[in-house]
């Protein structure tokens, strides 16, 4: 392989890109980072994890009400897979711009302007409810603006993350940012399918409360403080700083393979959570109900296994907890395949639930602490390209779950991350210079 720079220049790099005191604005007092809450105590960081609870609430609740709007409009898992697409498209085209405008501009107001887009999205769909005039072409849009949002939301949140908290404190805050989403997706999903399944407005009713919820994180953002812009050149254009972002990451080994590890295995696995319905109410026969369950679950898992890894953020060995939450992640998928009853597949999703999270959470530390501030945008945007990847995919495995079975196609998935996972294991012992240079504690 090669990797564009040596050991010495990468570990020169390295130290560069792990100088907190001049990539990150020390907005409290640096706190013991075996701490399970400990970034919540530097008070910005917990507005902002506050308010993101908020949007993360609303957004979840409305994904229980979308994907049973679609599926109850066109009766089939390609259906479901349409709506996972437009997003996709959608994150695709936007997400490298998000990264730019997150690494040009006040991420405080690039934050703003995306719950803004979100609550145009909820409340367009929550009034055409109200109507009784929803279309399927109308959840294909608000499926897009909502990628749109978090093309921009993402970056910014994530680079905002790293200027908030001080550098030992920044793999703590990272797991507790997706604890706040699952945690959310616990909530959310839950109330959602009960509302659905016991109210004739239920539909409505997630919808225009959802955006009453946003109204709220939009209130709550404001309240953040203004962090540090990165000094851009007024004569580089966006795309020209998206080409500067690519070639970054081809110079840095380390990046490059954990970019491209994540980018296989969300777009590879993560699609599981789109195929939730047909698992409940076509594997199992349990409904609105079974749905609402197995999302709680997912998120449950999750929760359980952020505390844990929030607990040792300064204990694990970095590189090695990626390859076991990897491969732990495909594994559980293919187990959900495998699932005799549903009271099994509740437990499998749990699981994968947790290792989603864990897998998730200790990549974005090391690609944070690994790379240097102007590019922290730039890099998690690269990151949310999965997600978009992930949603293209879903179309064609919804349609290739309706040929062969869903229980196939999962199966397939999980085998799928675990070889790249194989060639993660096998590719990291090349980066051992990188490995003995970072230090998350």
């Amino acid at each position: 392989m090669d990797d564009g720079i040596g050991p010495a220049e990468l570990g020169t790099e390295l130290v560069e890109g792990l100088d907190v005191e001049h990539t990150r604005v020390a907005h409290g007092e640096e706190v013991a980072p075996h701490s399970t809450f400990a970034a919540l105590k530097v008070a910005p960081f917990r507005r902002m994890w506050i308010a993101g609870m908020f949007v993360f609430l609303a957004v979840n609740s409305q994904a229980v009400a979308r994907a049973w709007l679609a599926r109850e409009i066109t009766g089939s898992n390609a259906g479901l897979g349409g709506v996972m697409l437009a997003f996709g498209v959608a994150m695709l085209v936007a997400t490298p711009f998000g990264g730019v405008v997150a690494d040009r501009f006040q991420k405080r107001t690039v934050l703003f302007l995306a719950q803004m887009l979100l609550l145009v999205s909820s409340t367009w769909i929550g009034v055409e409810l109200v109507l009784d005039s929803v279309e399927y072409w109308m959840l294909l849009v608000s499926s897009a603006l909502q990628a749109a949002a978090f093309s921009l939301f993402a970056p910014a949140r994530m680079a905002y993350t790293a200027e908030l908290v001080p550098g030992r404190n920044l793999s703590n805050a990272i797991v507790l940012s997706g604890m706040s989403a699952e945690g959310m997706r616990v909530i959310g999903p839950t109330i959602a399918g009960m509302v659905i399944g016991a109210f004739i407005w239920g539909m409505e009713a997630i919808y225009l409360v959802s955006s009453s919820i946003l109204v709220v994180g939009i209130l709550m953002t404001f309240t953040l403080p203004l962090a540090r812009r990165r000094a851009a050149d007024i004569d580089t254009t966006p795309l020209q700083e998206i080409a500067d972002g690519v070639r970054y990451v081809r110079s840095r080994p380390d990046l490059r393979l954990l970019l491209l590890t994540s980018l296989g295995v969300i777009i590879c696995v993560y699609p599981f959570m789109t195929f939730l319905p047909s698992v409940a109410a076509g594997m199992f026969d349990r409904g609105a109900a079974g749905y609402g369950l197995l999302s709680a679950v997912s998120a449950a898992g999750a929760l359980v296994a952020g505390l844990f890894v929030a607990r040792r953020s300064g204990h694990h060995d970095p590189w090695r907890a990626v390859v076991l939450f990897g491969f732990g992640f495909a594994a559980s998928v293919v187990a959900i395949a495998l699932s005799p009853t549903f009271g099994v597949a509740i437990v499998m999703v749990a699981i994968a639930g947790g290792m989603s999270l864990s897998f998730q959470s200790i990549s974005n530390s090391l690609l944070l602490n690994l790379s240097a501030f102007e590019y922290h945008g730039r890099v998690q945007s690269i990151v949310m390209l999965a997600f978009s990847g992930n949603g293209i995919v879903s179309y064609p495995l919804g349609a290739l779950a309706d040929a062969i079975g869903l229980r196939s196609t999962l199966a397939l998935m999980g085998l799928a991350a675990a070889l790249i996972m194989v060639v993660f294991a096998v590719r990291r012992r090349h980066l051992r210079p990188i490995e003995l240079a970072l230090d998350f504690g």
